[in-house]
């Protein structure tokens, strides 16, 4: 398939979410617009990139649906400028979208699986994302040389919330966190000087959090 046809689907992908309404900020709309999902995804699935729908990338892993990348960026309320976290690259589609938003230079992502940050990170840097910095570790852990963030995601599930993620989290910050174990719940919390403030929005799947 050509990148004009990857490209036209793409924006016909985009222009769904827009007019279904769960994705309303338009800067996620224009970072969703403006990466190629294609190039994350392995070759043989590659036709299917712009199905809104979750797809294996190996190692027990997928890359989320472009609607909950989206819907993750809106709940965080992402501007440009944000130092963002990320826990679990993955493939490294969900950093290349946030850091449509907030600048490749501003997103530090830890993943488990040595294999997927070495091709994450190259993938990232051949894409024009090369500012995106990508560390294998336990996510439990977070990355606190470059604390505080301004914003924390995961993007597998936890039957609770890191400590440390909290801790590296600035007052005011958010962040949110697929919650639970075999049902899991959106959970989205801003960091104040008692703690965190939780709002749970509904029932999602992700894979779950490897490490410790």
């Amino acid at each position: 398939m050509s990148e004009e046809s990857f490209a036209a689907q793409r924006d016909r992908m985009v222009d769904a979410l827009a007019e279904s309404g769960r994705i309303e900020r338009e800067a996620t709309l224009e970072a969703l617009r403006a990466v190629p999902r294609h190039e994350f995804v392995p070759e043989p699935r590659r036709e299917e990139a712009y199905a809104d729908r979750p797809l294996p990338i190996g190692d027990g892993q997928t890359v989320s649906a472009p609607h909950m990348v989206g819907i993750m960026c809106d709940r965080l309320g992402l501007a440009a400028g944000d130092d963002v976290l990320e826990i679990g690259t993955g493939c490294g589609y969900h950093a290349a979208v946030t850091a449509e938003i907030v600048g490749d230079d501003n997103v530090y992502s830890v993943e488990y699986i040595e294999r997927l940050a070495e091709a994450a990170r190259e993938r990232l840097d051949t894409l024009g994302y090369g500012g995106v910095s990508v560390r294998v570790g336990d996510g439990h852990e977070g990355w606190p040389e470059h604390a505080p963030y301004d914003a924390v995601y995961l993007t597998c599930a936890t039957p609770a919330i890191p400590d440390p993620l909290v801790e590296q989290l600035r007052v005011g910050g958010r962040l949110l966190a697929p919650v639970g174990d075999t049902t899991q719940r959106l959970i989205e919390a801003t960091k104040t000087d008692d703690g965190l403030e939780r709002t749970q929005h509904g029932a999602v799947r992700f894979v779950r959090m490897q490490g410790d």
